[in-house]
Parts: structure tokens; sequence; C-alpha cells
């Protein structure tokens, strides 16, 4: 492994770190939904980062990437953690958008985004802001 792909991984590593970081040290919704958001930025780019082999071409046929339908399959990149990548990306949108929904609903109810105003199953309202 060169020293190049160390910095990548580095990075990717950092980047799911601070989404940890973000989600046990923040209280307000809005910024524990981003640090989530930031985990699964860091996951995909960890995935794509793992799926590729150097020295191998895009599989695309036909093109300006030199392979033809008769090359051999062991030239080019598998193309399957892309496309899951790419799954991930559109579902990560949909329950990003959702929380975020979520999280609107929970300020109209509560006037507050703070979790500390949380109220793990009490009714009596005196003793959810303590």
């Amino acid at each position: 492994m060169n020293g190049l792909a160390l910095v990548f991984y580095g990075g990717i590593l950092l980047l799911i770190a601070v989404g940890i970081w973000g989600i046990l040290s923040r209280r307000n919704l809005i910024k524990v939904i981003m640090a989530i958001t930031i985990i699964a930025t860091g996951v995909n780019l960890l995935l794509v980062s793992v799926g590729y082999i150097s020295g191998r071409a895009a599989p695309i046929v036909g093109g300006d990437t030199g392979i033809d339908a008769s090359s051999t399959t062991g030239s080019v990149v598998d193309p399957i953690p892309q496309a899951l990548v790419l799954t991930a990306i559109v579902i990560g949108l949909a329950t990003t958008a959702l929380a975020l929904v979520a999280a609107v609903g929970y300020y109209r109810k509560t006037g507050s985004l703070e979790l500390k105003s949380w109220s793990y199953g009490l009714t009596n309202e005196k003793e959810v802001k303590k």
C-alpha cells in the first residue's frame, strides 16, 4: 500500500470519527442527523476505495476506454461496489430527508431541537424539562 492510499484511508477514518464524535457530543437533533450523514459518506468512500483495483479500466464497453466487447473481464474493475454505493447514496438521501421531516415535527411538538427535552416516555411536562 502506497502513501497516497494511506492518506486516503486516513481521511475516510477521519470522516467516520468526526461523525461518531458528532453523534456522541451534540444534543441538537439536526446536528446528530448531519453527523449520521457524514458517517454514511465515509462508509461510501470506503466501499468505493476497496472496490478499486490499480491498473484496471472502468467497465464501459466502447467509447474512449479501449475496451471492446471481446476483451477479457480481467482488465476491468468490478462495477458492483460502485453500483452499491450509488444505491446507498439514494437511500441515504431519502432517510436523511425523512429524519429531517421527523425533526421538524419534533420541533413543532416540543418547541426545541435539543435532545435534552426528549421525554423518554414521561408525560408530565415539568419532569421532562429537568
